[in-house]
Parts: structure tokens; sequence; C-alpha cells
């Protein structure tokens, strides 16, 4: 007769006693998770947040209560958490997981691995960080109504990088600063304003007229003349916007003429970028100021964030929140910066303001607060209940997994409604390995096109390396029969190579470079493919990956209903400029058979393949292999919470 531990077999009860698990991220699902395992008898755990708690968080993150905004996520989590099983041992570190110190040895000391996290990078290094320990990996994320858990075990599925994603999405500068089409344009375009004024300003997110489109294709000596409006109004110059906003004191009523009057009137001068499109019309504060009505001042009904402010309220919110900031600025001392964060109110008022008058001046429709937030930090309202549901499936597939039956472990999806089946969970048996992985393969290669004229050992370290293939400290020697090492690791060892292109140390098409990164314990060559035909803006492509594009239809597709999740307008989190997500981003698998459930993509409508996913801070995507062609399914795009959502791929 089998001997019972409450609902668990003996030995499996006595194996969680015992066990040491980590969980990463202490956030919505991190939260449920924690509670789960210590009700279920896991008794060793650690667990790692870097964030700290949040009013906003409060709504879903349980754990959490209004005293303890400013906390530690992983301590309030751990404390809170002990109080539903005091004899439990918790470790809550207050850290970055892709900190040195939490190298292999330290997974080592793990049995399971569980991701509750939200961005990529983190996911891409703990993924890498189980591989080189042989230590299983349980991912995690939801999306609204939509949900998915997943298990990795080195050399017997899939890993998170087997499937290759579409690279980061960006606009043209030229678009955000010239020719704005679609309201996320505006809205990037008032985050990078943010920066060039109160926070630490980059060179790639200037805002001001870009006159070296090359649609514009005019002469800026003789427009010059015609663009009078710039040397108006403090006496404006092409100056660092910072640098002239200083000379101005911030002053609410400059800013507003010089960004939405003077710019665009100097827009203007650039003739052939207005003949078909309808040219901005220009905006005054003063004559705003004297055709104001006093109904433009009142509050509409409704909740305040979604009202849709018109335009002399927004010359309002516009001037109150440089105030607020420009205060701020003060308070810190000379020198200091703010940065963007899309829960300050003073900042994601100057945001709304800001993107809504550029809006207006372009002809677009205006979007309430709530909108542009949701746009701007690229979110969705997170759904408690999908959390606890995922988090639950976590510990489920832990308990297989510590059972000894890891062949039993499978992809889950919950979505957002019934599939033919009648089922909102639906499991997927796991994939091999792909042979082509860069991360898992035995002998990880890729080929990466690019200019060896243009591109700098600094651009390969930090574009390619680091944000593309996700290593933390390369170290990068050129296979050219002298061993000749390009990039180090170690402090102030090859630093003078950053600024040198790569064609100087002899690297050409053809050329091998061998990449170590050792603390992920991780080995890439790369061939070098020389190209002087990339697209503008397009520093590198990675060869034979098209991950944007869609598989081919099939012959025996059923037709697929899209179901819309969240705000299709849906943009880039507050770190990073990106479109918004793509309806295809998430698919919903119709079949409940464990033997090759199946989905359809919804921008080719194709049927046979897995649902795709996507990052929870990226919307970025990967189209799964086929699998079967047996049923077709409803899709449903996800656009992205800003910490709990689904980054499997």
């Amino acid at each position: 007769m089998v001997q019972l531990v409450g609902s668990l077999r003996k030995e499996l009860a006595d194996s969680l006693s015992t066990c040491k698990v980590l969980v990463v991220g202490a956030g919505g699902i991190g939260c449920e998770l924690l509670k789960n395992l210590v009700l279920t008898g896991f008794k060793n755990i650690e667990v790692i947040d870097l964030d700290t708690i949040d009013v906003s968080n409060l709504n879903r993150q349980f754990l959490f209560q209004k005293k303890h905004v400013g906390k530690s996520k992983a301590q309030v989590a751990k404390e809170s958490a002990l109080q539903f099983c005091p004899t439990a041992n918790i470790t809550a570190y207050h850290d970055s997981i892709m900190n040195p110190d939490y190298n292999v040895e330290f997974f080592r000391k793990f049995m399971l691995v569980m991701n509750a996290l939200d961005n990529r990078a983190a996911r891409n290094h703990v993924n890498r960080m189980c591989l080189a320990a042989d230590i299983p990996l349980i991912e995690s994320g939801t999306a609204g109504y939509l949900g998915q858990v997943t298990v990795i075990k080195k050399g017997m599925t899939e890993c998170y990088e087997c499937q290759p994603k579409p690279a980061q999405k960006t606009f043209p500068g030229c678009t955000i600063r010239n020719t704005p089409s679609e309201p996320i344009h505006c809205i990037v375009w008032a985050k990078y304003l943010f920066n060039q004024l109160f926070g630490e300003e980059d060179a790639d997110q200037e805002v001001s007229p870009d006159t070296a489109d090359p649609e514009a294709a005019w002469n800026p000596e003789e427009t010059a003349a015609r663009a009078t409006a710039s040397e108006k109004d403090g006496d404006i110059k092409r100056v660092s916007t910072k640098e002239w906003a200083r000379s101005t004191g911030y002053d609410p009523i400059k800013l507003f003429n010089k960004l939405f009057k003077d710019d665009i009137m100097y827009l203007l001068t650039m003739d052939k970028l207005w003949k078909k499109r309808k040219a901005p019309i220009p905006l005054d504060w003063q004559q705003l100021e004297n055709s104001a009505c006093p109904q433009d001042e009142s509050p509409g009904s409704g909740l305040k964030d979604q009202q849709i402010l018109g335009v002399w309220g927004l010359c309002q919110l516009f001037q109150h929140s440089v105030e607020t900031l420009r205060s701020q600025l003060q308070e810190k001392g000379e020198g200091a910066e703010l940065v963007w964060d899309k829960d300050d109110p003073p900042a994601m008022d100057f945001v709304t303001a800001a993107a809504n008058l550029r809006m207006h001046i372009f002809s677009m429709n205006t979007k309430s607060r709530f909108d542009v937030k949701s746009m701007a930090g690229n979110i969705i309202p997170a759904i408690a209940t999908t959390n606890a549901v995922i988090a639950g499936l976590i510990v489920l597939e832990g308990l297989k997994i510590l059972s000894g039956e890891l062949e039993s472990c499978r992809t889950i999806f919950l979505n957002k409604c019934p599939n033919l089946r009648k089922k909102l969970l639906v499991p997927c048996i796991l994939d091999p390995p792909s042979a082509n992985c860069y991360v898992c393969a035995s002998k990880p290669e890729v080929t990466v096109k690019l200019n060896v004229h243009k591109t700098t050992v600094l651009s390969l370290q930090d574009r390619i390396l680091k944000e593309r293939f996700g290593m933390v400290a390369p170290d990068v020697q050129i296979e050219d029969g002298k061993g000749t090492i390009l990039i180090s690791s170690e402090e102030g060892e090859t630093e003078a190579n950053n600024s040198k292109f790569l064609s100087d140390f002899g690297i050409r098409n053809g050329s091998r470079l061998q990449v170590d990164d050792f603390l992920q314990d991780y080995t890439l060559l790369v061939n070098v493919l020389h190209t002087e035909e990339l697209d503008r803006d397009v520093e590198f492509e990675v060869v034979g990956e098209a991950p944007d594009k869609a598989p081919p239809p099939q012959n025996n597709q059923e037709e697929v209903n899209s179901i819309t999740n969240g705000n299709k307008d849906s943009a880039q989190p507050s770190t990073s400029s990106k479109a918004p997500a793509e309806d295809d981003d998430i698919m919903i698998v119709d079949s409940d058979e464990e033997e090759g459930a199946s989905s359809s993509s919804t921008a080719a409508a194709a049927s046979g393949t897995k649902r795709k996913h996507s990052d929870e801070e990226t919307g970025e995507t990967s189209t799964k292999r086929p699998r079967t062609d047996q049923s077709s399914a409803a899709a449903a795009p996800a656009d992205n919470d800003d910490d709990d959502i689904i980054a499997l791929d």
C-alpha cells in the first residue's frame, strides 16, 4: 500500500523536504510560486530578485502590502512565505541573477530551478547557466489571460534559445524625428525627449528634426532662412536639447514653443517630406491660451486615466509636469539625472502630454493616459488568477521532475478561451534540442553578416555578443593562427581596441572568431560574412534566421480566428523603443492531445505549427517547427505586461 504524507507519496514528500530549489523572480508569478512551494512541502528554497516593491504591484503580488513599498521583493516575499510555513528554510537575495557571484557552481547546488522572470536577457542567462550546470529548468510566463509553462533539460528538450527570435524592433530615426505616422512613433519620441531633457542623453535618441533624412533631399542653407521661428523665443540654436533647456531654466512655455512650433516649422521647410503626406500643423502657446475655452479646463467624465484631454488641457499637463520634473532635478543637485518610469506620475504625465501634442500636430487621434502608459510601458493589465494557475502548473511539473518522471513533463498552455475541445489547459510534448541551436548544440556556431570596415570592436562586443547573443562577459580570439585577443573580459586589457574597426585586425570575409563567456561556461564560434549591402540602420544580420517569417500555408488549414488580448497599439517597455507586438505573438493550441498538439500562425494563417509566444519585454516571437496538421486554433496576440509575461520559445 502506498504510504502518503498529505496528498504526496512519502518518498516524494521526503524528497521535497531535503531538495534545494531556486526561484528566479519574486513578482506576480514568483509570489504565487513561493506560496505554493512552502505549502506543498518544499523546505529549502532560495529566491533572487533585483526589484523593489512598487505600489502598482499590490493588485496581484499578494505577498506584499502597502507598508512594503520600496523594500526588496525577494526579502519581503521570504518573510511573507515563512508565515505560511515557519519551518521552511528560505534564503533571499536582493540582487541580479546575472551577477558573476551566481556562477555555475552556485547553480549546481540546486536540484531544480524555476524562472519567474521579466526580461529576455535574464532568461537567456539562466537558460545557459542551467545547461552548464545540467540542472532542470522550468520556464513560465503570463500575458493577461494567457499563460505557459515548459521544462528545459540539457540533452533532452529544446532550450530557451533553440528557436530564433526576431531582432529587437526599432524605428528609423528619421521616422521618429520627422515623419511620425502612428501614435507609437510619437510616444517613442516623447520618451526620448524625457531623456534628452531630464535623463541621460543618448545620441541615438535625438528629437530635433533630422536634417540628414535622405527622403527630404533638401538644401539646408537655402531653406534655413525660411525657418525664422528657430531664432525666436529664447534665441534657440541647434545645440544640445538639455543644454538649451537649462539655459531657459526649463521654462515650460519656451520648451513648448521650441518643440511644438519652432521645430515643426523647421520640418515644414523640408518640402519633399510633405508632397505625399499631410503636413504637420505647428502649435503656438499664446494662441492656444487666448483661444482656450473654460470647458477645456474642466475634467471629463469617467476615470481620470481614461479621459482624452483637449489640446489646451494637454498644454496645461505639459506645463505642470515640466515644472514638477524641474523641481525634482533641482532637489537632486547639480548634474543630476532622472530615470523615466511609467509608474512615476510626473514622468508619465510628461510623456502623455508631449506624445499627444505631437499626435495632434501630425493629425492623429490622441490617446488617454491609460493608453499611452500601456504603449510606453509595453504592458497589459496583469491578471492575478492567471499567475496563480501558472504557478500551480510550475509546481506540478516540478513534482514530476523530482519523482524521476522527466519524460512525462509537458509544455502546458493556458488559453484565454476554450479550444475546439473545450479545454483551457493544453499540454504538448516537449521538443528535442535543435541541432542548429547556437547555445545547446554540441559545437555552437553562427554566421554573422556585417561590414568589417564599419563595425567597431565595441559594437561587436555590446550590440552583437552581449545584446544579440546574450553574453555577459565575452572574450574574443581571432582564429588567425596567432591567437590574437580582440576582446578580453579583464578590465582594461583590450579597451584600446574598442574604437577600432574589425578590418583593422585583419578580420575579413570568412574570418572566424572564438568567443568564450566563462561565467556562462559557454563557447560560440562566429563566422564573419563581410557585406556592404545591409539595409539602412541595420548593423548586422545573423545568417539563416528568419523568425519574422511565418511557416508556409498548409493545404488543410482551417480558418483562424484572432482574439485580441490587450491594446494592439502596445509597444515597447520603458527601457526600449520597439514596435507594437504583432498579432501572431501568441498562438492558442486547440488540441488537448499530448502527442503533438498544434496550432496555427496568424500571420500566415498556417496550420501545423506550435503556437508562437512573446517575450514579456520585447514582444518578440519565435515559430516552433511543424508537429502535426490535425487541428487549427484561435490566435491571440499578446501585448506585454511589465513583469509576468510569456517568454518561452
